[in-house]
């Protein structure tokens, strides 16, 4: 007696993917190591003017932010559309500004503190007057050193 072997179909080979968990974890591992998170939430909305000598900050880490503008569209019904103040995550008053540079300044070093550097970022259709008074306070808080966030012009636009 003879026995009879039923053909198999030759269909296309199966792929291995026993190592595709270990390039997942690598592409996941990469992004997140590569990935800067914001750390504020805009508050205000800060199209910032536009500069013909800009210099980048070389320590960020030393930088404390400072927005100044007008609320976002959704929010002027209730908050009106004059420029507001915005330190860290929340609106603030003129007032507020010298507790917020006395905390930014505990959380460095004795040596950071001779170098922080106060950023002021304003809307370009803010009017003079609020920066003034900010400036005024940052002098106050003995914060002199005062940089003023812009984009780099384009030339051939001036």
């Amino acid at each position: 007696m003879s026995r009879f072997k039923k053909k198999k179909g030759k269909g296309s080979q199966t792929i291995n993917t026993a190592s595709l968990p270990d390039i997942i974890f690598m592409l996941l591992f990469f992004f997140m190591v590569s990935t800067t998170m914001r750390e504020t939430q805009l508050l205000v909305q800060v199209k910032q003017p536009k500069a013909s000598e800009v210099q980048k900050l070389k320590k960020k880490e030393l930088v404390s932010y400072i927005y100044i503008g007008p609320p976002p569209e959704g929010r002027q019904a209730m908050l009106g559309t004059e420029p507001r103040i915005q330190l860290n995550d929340s609106y603030a008053n003129l007032n507020e500004i010298r507790q917020f540079i006395v905390r930014e300044r505990e959380e460095m070093s004795e040596d950071e503190k001779k170098l922080m550097t106060t950023s002021l970022k304003v809307d370009q259709n803010t009017k003079m007057g609020i920066v003034s008074d900010v400036k005024e306070e940052l002098r106050d808080a003995n914060a002199l050193k005062i940089n003023y966030n812009t984009r780099k012009r384009d030339e051939e636009n001036n």
